[in-house]
C-alpha cells in the first residue's frame, strides 16, 4: 500500500546524525529545502547563505547550522566536507528571465566550483533550472568540463519533482560529480499527489488577512489568459498537481497561476503554509522573516521530498566500494582546464 502525502512528509524529520555521518556543505543553501532532504537521509549539514531570513529559517528547523555569508571564489569555509551540494542562483538561467548566464552578477558557479576544487569532496551535486539546457547549454558544458578536470565523472538529468511525491509539476536540472558508484534515484510511487491532497482542509478555508483578487485584477488576468490562448483558467486546480511554485506566482500582484477559486466564485491567493505544502515542506517547518520573504524562500527552495530521494542515492553511492578508477581517469583527461571565473 502506497503512503499518503502526510506520511511522506513525516519521513522528512531530520535525523540526529552520529559523529561519523558524512558531512555536507550546502552552498547557496536558501531556507534549507535541499539540506532538509539530506538530513532526513542521515547526513550532517553545514549551510552557507547570504539571506539573513533564509539562514534563520535553516537554523530554526535543521540540526546543522547555516552561516550568513556572501560566497566568492577562493573562500576558506573551514573543515573537510564529504559532499558539496547547492543551488546557485537560478535567475541568470531561467527561461522566465533574461538568461544572461555567466554575465549575470548573480552567477554563483565560480564560487561553487572554487569550493569543489579547494575541498575535493567525494561527491558533488547541484540543482538549477532547466533553462541551463537551452540558451546557456554551452556554459553548462563548461561547468561539467571543469568538474571532469577535477577528477569527477559527471552526469546530468532533468527531474520532475511530481514523480517523487511532490504535488507540483516542477522540472529541475540535477548535475552530479561522482567517483563511479552513482545510481540515480528512481520514482517509487505509482501515482502523483494533487494540490488538493496537499492542501487538505486548508483549501476552502478563508484565513485571517486572506488576499483576494479584486475585480480589476480579474479583468487583467482575463485579458492575459485570452492573449496567451489559455484554455483553462490559470487557477490552482485541486484535482491536479500544482503548476511550478515560484516567487512571482506566490507574491505577484495577481498570484499568477496559483490562486484558489472558492465556492462563491472569489479567487484567493495562497498562504505561506499552503505554498509550503505544495513544495513538500512539513507543517512543523517554520519560516522566518516577513510574509514576502517567506514566499521568496519557499519559491526558491528545492522540494525536500525530491532532495531526500537524491540524498538517499548519494548516501548509497558513498557507501559503495564500486569505484570506477578507469572512468575517473578518462573523465579527468577529457575535462578541459578553465579558470574558475567562468
Amino acid at each position: 500500500m502506497e503512503p499518503t502525502y502526510n506520511e511522506l512528509l513525516n519521513s522528512l524529520k531530520p535525523l540526529k546524525s552520529t559523529g561519523n555521518a558524512p558531512v555536507v556543505y550546502d552552498l547557496f543553501a536558501g531556507c534549507g529545502g535541499l539540506g532538509l532532504g539530506f538530513e532526513a537521509a542521515g547526513f550532517r549539514t553545514v549551510g552557507f547563505e547570504m539571506s539573513e531570513d533564509a539562514c534563520a529559517t535553516y537554523n530554526r528547523n535543521l540540526h546543522g547550522s547555516c552561516n550568513k555569508v556572501i560566497l566568492h571564489p577562493g573562500q576558506d569555509l573551514g573543515g573537510k566536507p564529504d559532499v558539496i551540494i547547492g543551488g546557485p542562483p537560478c535567475q541568470p538561467f531561467s527561461v522566465g528571465g533574461l538568461q544572461n548566464g555567466k554575465q549575470d552578477e548573480r552567477n554563483g558557479f565560480p564560487a561553487f566550483l572554487s569550493a569543489v576544487e579547494k575541498y575535493a569532496p567525494r561527491f558533488v551535486l547541484f540543482e538549477n533550472v532547466r533553462g541551463m539546457l537551452y540558451k546557456n547549454h554551452k556554459y553548462l558544458d563548461l561547468i561539467q568540463d571543469q568538474l571532469r578536470s577535477l577528477g569527477y565523472i559527471v552526469e546530468h538529468k532533468l527531474y520532475n519533482a511530481v514523480r517523487f511525491g511532490v504535488p507540483q509539476n516542477r522540472e529541475r536540472l540535477i548535475v552530479v560529480g561522482h567517483r563511479g558508484a552513482w545510481r540515480p534515484p528512481k520514482p517509487s510511487l505509482q501515482r502523483h499527489f494533487t494540490a488538493g491532497e496537499a492542501l487538505g482542509e486548508l483549501a476552502m478555508q478563508i484565513p485571517p488577512n486572506a488576499r483576494f483578487l479584486t475585480p480589476s485584477m480579474d479583468e487583467y488576468v482575463a485579458k492575459y489568459e485570452r492573449a496567451s490562448k489559455c484554455i483553462n483558467p490559470r487557477d490552482l486546480h485541486l484535482h491536479l498537481p500544482s503548476r511550478t511554485v515560484t516567487c512571482r506566482n506566490l507574491y505577484g500582484a495577481t498570484g499568477d497561476m496559483l490562486r484558489i477559486r472558492l465556492l462563491d466564485g472569489r479567487r484567493r491567493m495562497l498562504t505561506v503554509r499552503e505554498a509550503a505544502r505544495l513544495q513538500s515542506f512539513p507543517d512543523w517547518f517554520e519560516f522566518a522573516g516577513s510574509e514576502e520573504s517567506q514566499f521568496q524562500q519557499i519559491g526558491n527552495a528545492v522540494p525536500p521530498l525530491l532532495a531526500k530521494a537524491l540524498a538517499v542515492a548519494v548516501r548509497t553511492s558513498l557507501m559503495s566500494g564500486d569505484l570506477d578508477r578507469e572512468a575517473i581517469r578518462l573523465a579527468a583527461e577529457s575535462g578541459k582546464q578553465f579558470e574558475l571565473g567562468i
